[in-house]
């Protein structure tokens, strides 16, 4: 995040902002990329000088969040509209269309949960492209109007008001390239009298030795926009962790801020393991007397060199001490014991990251039933969701907002109050089969309704399944023969 900015916006709003959370978010972001200096660049002496060397890493903390995304948001994840009109506009016939094909919504919300849960936040802005604006800057609506979805990470997200948790007002900024010059997007939504009103500002960074110096924005962009609007044209999406650093300004903390000393401990145990490898090749010692022979005063030490060199020397390799000039040695590589050290480690990892002890096992094979199935899964169950209420809440304020816009500015017949629900994977949570077939057996003991079924199993709403299971049995009755 750029320090100029803030100031820039403090000065600008008369408000408190704070560059120092960044610093945080940027520790994590290394975490996330599975290369944190000051821990996994090891200096150490070999006799000769200061040399550096980087450990083995795992990387767990970017697997820790892609699970994580991976339950969130998938490819069963499916948002549904009681409005078909709505739904066709935001979705498509498909699902794969609308607004959201156009955006590559499913894909991108996946990487965004992903970096939401490294960074503690993130959020979706919405734009309007073919558009005009006039003099005083409302938007004039338009057919051609094309809705614009774009996807932040923390680091970018700057709030600037914030009540009951929630941001209310924010600054987003993007880094782009134009005609070869780095420079700096920024959009600001905040209230003016109740309602949204967005400054969007370009700054260039490269003149004046990195000071923000204000350029005027690309053609089709306006300097002000007035939505009309009490609803903000962005959503954002936090982790279910309470964040415990004070002056987080509204961001949210990275899943495994309190795990840093297990990420630790599994780079290790598995830097310990590769190491025990590196240290395990075979190693031929050769007499000092043969030493200066092959490579004169410099000694070159046995891990120095990735190969084994054999020399064929004469016809006896003694030379009268009764000390061989060559002898070999074969370290042990303690596999079992590494093994069970980066087991043991990514136990507590799993547990700290919200997963349980059980998430990350590599050599556990065993048939369950479906109720030790549950069981074991517990604290994911549990955790997951937590964090199903934020994403819920992310996906609803979303599609709202879109459907607004929409109906406002570019299509009358779309309605912005049409029930909006989503639907989450549960498959990691269960035992899928056993659970189906429980519920087909409740259908036909009469505990358990078709359409209850067809709800639960294929995601459609009451309205729907019952309508279908009409449409079904109309069928039936037509192909009755008398």
């Amino acid at each position: 995040m750029n320090n100029e900015i803030i100031n820039y916006l403090g000065k600008k709003f008369g408000c408190v902002l704070s560059a120092d959370y960044y610093s945080k978010i940027n520790e994590w972001r290394l975490w996330w990329i599975g290369f944190y200096e000051p821990f996994h660049r090891i200096a150490f002496e070999n006799g000769e000088s200061y040399r550096t060397k980087d450990m083995y890493t795992l990387k767990m903390a970017k697997k820790i969040c892609e699970d994580w995304a991976s339950i969130l948001i998938n490819d069963k994840t499916s948002v549904k509209l009681d409005d078909r009109y709505s739904s066709e506009f935001l979705m498509g016939e498909s699902e794969n269309g609308g607004v959201f094909g156009s955006n590559n919504f499913w894909e991108e919300a996946n990487g965004l949960m992903e970096r939401m849960m490294w960074s503690g936040t993130a959020a979706v802005v919405i734009r309007l492209k073919n558009v005009s604006v006039d003099r005083k800057g409302k938007i004039i609506p338009s057919p051609d109007a094309k809705i614009d979805l774009n996807y932040i990470d923390a680091d970018m997200i700057i709030p600037m008001s914030c009540d009951n948790g929630i941001i209310t007002e924010a600054a987003f900024c993007s880094e782009l390239y134009l005609h070869g010059s780095k420079k700096i997007y920024l959009e600001i939504h905040r209230l003016e009298g109740g309602e949204y009103v967005i400054e969007n500002h370009l700054f260039n960074t490269e003149r004046y030795g990195g000071t923000l110096t204000e350029e005027t924005l690309p053609e089709g962009i306006p300097a002000l926009i007035k939505t009309g609007s009490d609803k903000p044209w962005f959503s954002v999406c936090r982790p279910a962790v309470v964040n415990p650093f004070p002056e987080s300004n509204g961001l949210g903390c990275s899943i495994f801020y309190n795990a840093i000393d297990n990420l630790k401990g599994a780079d290790l145990a598995y830097n310990n393991f590769n190491s025990d490898i590196w240290l395990g090749q075979k190693k031929v010692f050769l007499s000092k007397s043969l030493m200066s022979e092959l490579s004169g005063e410099k000694k070159i030490s046995p891990d120095e060199v990735n190969q084994q060199l054999f020399y064929y020397i004469s016809e006896t390799i003694d030379d009268g001490t009764g000390k061989p000039l060559v002898q070999e040695h074969n370290p042990e590589l303690r596999v079992e014991e590494n093994i069970a050290a980066v087991q043991s480690q990514l136990d507590l990892l799993s547990f700290k990251a919200g997963f349980g002890t059980k998430h990350y096992q590599f050599n556990t094979y065993r048939d369950v039933t479906a109720t030790q199935y549950v069981g074991d899964k517990q604290d994911l169950i549990q955790h997951a969701h937590k964090h199903f209420i934020n994403v819920e809440g992310f996906l609803h304020r979303l599609v709202k907002t879109i459907l607004l816009i929409g109906y406002r500015y570019i299509d009358g017949k779309l309605d912005p109050d049409a029930r909006v629900s989503v639907v989450f994977d549960q498959s990691p949570f269960i035992d899928e089969n056993s659970e189906r077939e429980r519920d087909r057996q409740d259908v036909l003991n009469g505990i358990l309704a078709k359409w209850e079924y067809r709800m639960k199993w294929m995601g459609e709403s009451e309205e729907e399944a019952k309508a279908v299971l009409s449409e079904i049995a109309d069928g039936e009755r037509g192909n009755v023969t008398v």
